[in-house]
């Protein structure tokens, strides 16, 4: 057994490529594990998908033995979307390096990350990164940690995560500033931090051991899904699984479920003795709750159980992702998901079409309303074409969310211009330095994942960041937006809109799906309405025949009875013609 003075639980909380995944794989070669120069940069990152965008998807524990001391590496992800999963990995910690990058300063998410690390009581180490790089101004991001968590000159290291320069010393004082695991319960008693799906033994549940020992023969079980099981295998993480009869309080290491569904064994949850009946909670659990929802169709209507299989088996993987069937006038049989945020929605996207082979039409974002009806029931609606079922609507209710957004002053005014076109109100407004600003906005969310992010990047010319949290429903003035086709809605392009952005949209749509739809035998109208109100319409014209080419002279009232009867065929046409329309001027259009 380890001695619990000899463990140290760490994370290191980092916004988006500061280098914690290089941090991370310099301890891994200075404990040993793997010797410098044999391996792929980024050990933690072991999906394609996170070496390609260099992000962290889903975080990976590691143990690390040095001389003194078993140093236990709880890697987090670093985006928004993930947040849920960053704050149970940091109560499995006892302490976290806080990585600031010389060349960028303190961004959105170090902030978030930062305050809840500190919520839960972790010992924070500030560390700089990239000292060697030509554009790192050490100074300004000194000032700026200090601002963020009081930390004086002396107190900050420096280093290079690259090089190495400056890590061994960093490495030296970790056991000195972050204190070890302390017991809390006196019955076995363990939360799980991280889960994930292998589909030889089941889910492994990644846990932080807070009272007494767990051991292989004993019967088990999780405090909120009421699930028990007798572990099949437990360990440790040493880049592989290393098999060990028990577990001990402080120890950090994972256990085979054996469940066959990742639902049974969610993150957040309670590990304890079967027959322990005051079980004591470490942490609070939480669902994971989906914010923004998509349709998703495959782009052949042959590919349909292929997507259903597919969706089967992703969702073994990641329990936070929601889908149920629907169907599309325009594009037949698909799903409706449910996703933490835009970066999840685009990597469950890429993941399937990668792993999978398939081809996706993947319908603009949207996210969650609550309308009142007359009797005063409240329902939550998921789809936008939901909203025709109830025809007694007292109100509508959107989700809010407050955003967090830092960046150099000059963009101040362009960036409150935006917050303003997109509904936000203000709530603070300081400067962190002389030249960086941090500003709080609420937000309705819709604004927030319809496009807010590329604007703000291309009005801050990327150097902007953002943190966001979810909020509730408050009360907005909005519409049902309907695309109509030669006077048919298509449920696929109905949104949910702020009154005051209907017209604008609706005719930007209508002029953009009149450019994408072929002409046909006759016109096609293209309007845009709410409820029964056409508030835009264009018009497709109609291929004509030249019926007076064969005309050679003679008296104009010939000429104008062919014109005529080719007018009553038209006419005649539209009223029992069905308008095709090819699926690529769908996916163009969606594309918007």
């Amino acid at each position: 057994m380890l001695d619990n003075k000899n463990i140290r639980n760490i994370s290191i909380i980092a916004h988006v490529d500061h280098g914690k995944s290089t941090l991370a794989d310099r301890l891994i070669e200075m404990s040993g594990l793997i010797k410098p120069g044999e391996h792929l940069d980024q050990i933690l990152d072991n999906m394609e998908l996170e070496r390609e965008k260099g992000i962290t998807i889903k975080s990976q524990p590691i143990r690390l033995k040095f001389e003194n001391v078993t140093l236990n590496l709880i890697d987090t992800p670093g985006h928004v979307d993930f947040s849920y999963e960053v704050s149970r990995a940091l109560i499995a910690c006892d302490g976290a390096i806080l990585l600031v990058d010389a060349t960028q300063g303190i961004q959105a998410q170090t902030f978030a990350h930062s305050y809840a690390a500190i919520e839960a009581g972790l010992e924070i180490i500030p560390v700089l990164n990239k000292i060697d790089s030509i554009d790192a101004d050490k100074e300004s991001a000194k000032k700026q940690i200090f601002n963020l968590i009081g930390s004086s000159q002396d107190e900050i290291f420096e280093i290079s995560a690259k090089t190495g320069s400056g890590v061994s010393e960093l490495l030296k004082a970790i056991p000195e500033l972050v204190n070890p695991p302390v017991q809390k319960t006196k019955h076995a008693n363990a939360l799980i931090f991280d889960s994930f799906f292998d589909s030889y033994r089941g889910v492994v549940a990644s846990v932080r051991v807070f009272g007494d020992e767990i051991n292989m023969n004993q019967k088990l079980k999780l405090v909120n899904s009421r699930y028990t099981f007798e572990p099949t295998e437990m360990g440790y993480f040493d880049l592989k699984f290393n098999p060990s009869e028990k577990l001990s309080s402080g120890e950090v290491g994972y256990i085979i479920t054996g469940a066959k569904d990742l639902s049974q064994i969610r993150v957040g949850d309670t590990l304890v003795q079967d027959n322990d009946d005051n079980p004591i909670v470490v942490s609070g659990y939480k669902e994971p709750q989906p914010t923004v929802f998509s349709s998703v169709f495959p782009a052949d209507s042959d590919d349909y159980t292929k997507l259903r299989d597919s969706l089967d088996k992703y969702v073994l993987n990641d329990a936070s992702f929601f889908y149920e069937p629907e169907t599309s006038s325009a594009f037949g049989f698909g799903f409706r998901c449910g996703f933490l945020g835009l970066l999840h929605l685009e990597i469950v996207v890429e993941r399937l079409e990668r792993e999978f082979d398939l081809s996706l039409i993947v319908t603009p974002p949207s996210v969650e309303f609550k309308i009142t009806r007359n009797n005063d029931e409240e329902i939550i609606i998921r789809n936008p074409s939901e909203i025709d079922k109830y025809t007694d609507i007292k109100s509508i209710q959107e989700k809010y969310c407050e955003i967090n957004l830092l960046f150099p002053k000059e963009y101040l005014g362009s960036i409150m211009q935006l917050l303003n076109e997109k509904r936000g109100i203000q709530e603070d407004l300081n400067y962190l330095s002389t030249t960086m600003v941090k500003i709080r906005y609420k937000l309705p969310l819709l604004e927030l994942v319809n496009g807010f992010y590329d604007s703000l990047k291309s009005i801050s010319q990327g150097f902007a960041s953002l943190d966001y949290s979810i909020l509730d429903f408050e009360s907005g003035n909005l519409v049902k937006l309907d695309i109509l086709v030669n006077g048919e809605a298509i449920d696929s392009f109905s949104s949910i809109l702020a009154k005051e952005n209907a017209e604008y949209i609706g005719r930007s749509r209508v002029k953009k799906l009149s450019d994408l739809i072929p002409r046909q035998q006759f016109d096609i109208p293209i309007q845009a309405a709410i409820g029964s109100r056409i508030i835009a319409r264009e018009t497709i014209k109609a291929l004509r025949k030249d019926v007076t080419a064969k005309l050679y002279g003679g008296d104009v009232t010939r000429k104008r009875k062919l014109l005529e009867k080719q007018k009553e065929g038209k006419k005649k046409m539209r009223q029992i013609g069905k308008v095709s329309v090819p699926k690529e001027a769908f996916k163009e259009f969606l594309k918007q």
